[in-house]
């Protein structure tokens, strides 16, 4: 197996792991955590295509990531701040709590 191969099967089973993480669990710390892992992913067979192409001196690659890295950052501010905004009304992390805001 080539080296992409084995950066895009590992890639493959992160985001997979990330995805099982975010939708089975209750907790909405876990789900966001679940939604890291994936974005890692994405992040990762961004840097496998990129050192792996035809021409590798361009930073095509290294400026995609970076620009994910700083959305993962933001989205991990605002979820933190919503869990922090339902953790004080509610006194719970829980999503099942989360689903009476409706409306």
């Amino acid at each position: 197996m080539t080296p992409l191969h084995l950066c895009l099967i590992f890639s493959a089973l992160l985001f997979s792991l990330g995805l099982a993480a975010a939708l089975s669990r209750s907790s909405s710390i876990l789900v966001l955590l679940g939604v890291e892992l994936m974005l890692n992913a994405a992040n990762l067979n961004f840097i496998a295509f990129w050192r792996f192409s035809p021409n590798p001196e361009a930073g095509h690659g290294v400026l995609f990531v970076l620009f994910a890295i700083a959305v993962a950052a933001a989205e991990a501010a605002v979820g933190l701040a919503l869990v922090i905004a339902v953790y004080r009304h509610y006194r719970s992390s829980c999503l099942q709590d989360a689903n009476q805001l409706k409306g």
